[in-house]
């Protein structure tokens, strides 16, 4: 979109009045500008510009209390309710260990920063505080629950808070760097090689790094003693036993950065349209499940044997969501979680009606 055909911000604000049942994110794809322009539009009214700075935010965010997480993607959206604590700093990343929120946070993707305080339908007052790359996308929001503490949140916008206050936002017009490498440069040999040496599930993403590789070719690539494909029903099949059979499993949902993590059992179950739920005490999920273009079962070595995850690929590769069975390092993966996910459906053996 040109800088003559983007909405102004007062344009922006009309098109969201008169359109109050359309999600943030719908709303922003709709007017072809990113979130973060969305909310920015808003900066003097409801929302506030604060420093984007990870490090800071995470100094500070125990003092909240009881809080929403929500981490998400284009087709997952991820939801913890619980308190930032155990919090491990770190220049290249950072993590929050607590016991329901557990994040991986990658610093250097956060960009901007805003406080939002918005009213809703229902006249009630909802704050949020929310992080966005230099792109727009959105890497973290934070929403203040009944039990939080305003106070806190209040000192933190007012610390936070910036002298620039734009209502106007410009995405960076750059394209976000891809993984894939030209398949001729593609060393087959070396992927498995590499693969068969790994000691953690952690080494994983630093692997494909070091061949330059994104993760979707090496799934291709490596062979199907370590990676095969699913049909994409089996993402919720898994849930629905898991769920039957309380077998506790772990969650990842991320982008650029962040990733955010549930561990433990799902119990509540259900669809609506093309979304797969959980609506959980702590754990809320939002699965696009018609966006899932490729499902893998896939084998990785670690020092107490090899481990189990189901990775869900969007139609460009991109990772929506990955799951494993809950278990603590040092400890071999579960029984059941294996025996679970080694017999989901294989893509070769469903035949069209």
């Amino acid at each position: 979109m040109t800088e003559s055909m983007r909405p102004t911000p007062s344009e922006i604000r009309a098109y969201r009045a008169a359109n109050p049942k359309l999600r943030e994110r719908d709303v922003a794809a709709q007017l072809g500008i990113s979130e973060a322009a969305l909310v920015a539009a808003e900066c003097g009214l409801g929302a506030i510009r604060i420093d984007a700075d990870a490090g800071r935010f995470l100094e500070r965010v125990e003092e909240l209390g009881e809080v929403l997480a929500l981490t998400r993607n284009d087709s997952a959206v991820h939801e913890k309710i619980g308190v930032y604590e155990n919090v491990k700093q770190g220049h290249a990343a950072a993590l929050v260990l607590g016991s329901e929120i557990d994040l991986r946070i990658f610093p250097g993707a956060w960009a901007h920063g805003f406080a939002v305080t918005r009213t809703d339908a229902k006249g009630e007052v909802r704050r949020s505080l929310q992080f966005f790359d230099k792109w727009g996308h959105a890497v973290h929001k934070l929403h203040l629950r009944p039990a939080s503490n305003l106070a806190a949140f209040d000192r933190i916008v007012e610390d936070f808070r910036l002298d620039e206050q734009s209502q106007e936002f410009a995405a960076d017009t750059s394209l976000p760097p891809g993984d894939d490498v030209p398949e001729a440069a593609l060393d087959a040999a070396e992927l498995r090689d590499r693969w068969t040496k790994l000691t953690d599930t952690h080494q994983f993403p630093g692997m494909l790094r070091k061949l330059k590789i994104g993760r979707r070719q090496a799934l291709h690539t490596v062979g199907d003693d370590f990676a095969w494909r699913l049909d994409t029903a089996g993402v919720e099949m898994m849930m629905r036993r898991a769920a039957g059979t309380a077998l506790p499993i772990m969650c990842f949902v991320g982008n650029r950065g962040v990733i955010q993590i549930h561990s433990g059992p799902v119990v509540n179950i259900g669809t609506m349209g093309p979304w797969l739920n959980v609506m959980d005490s702590t754990f809320h999920l939002h699965l696009r499940t018609d966006r899932i273009a490729e499902l893998w079962a896939v084998r990785k070595p670690t020092a107490d044997g090899h481990v189990t995850s189901l990775e869900a690929l969007d139609a460009r590769g991109e990772m929506i969501i990955q799951f494993f069975g809950k278990r603590k390092e040092g400890s071999s993966e579960r029984a059941e979680w294996r025996n679970l996910a080694e017999n989901l459906p294989r893509l070769s053996t469903i035949v069209a009606a």
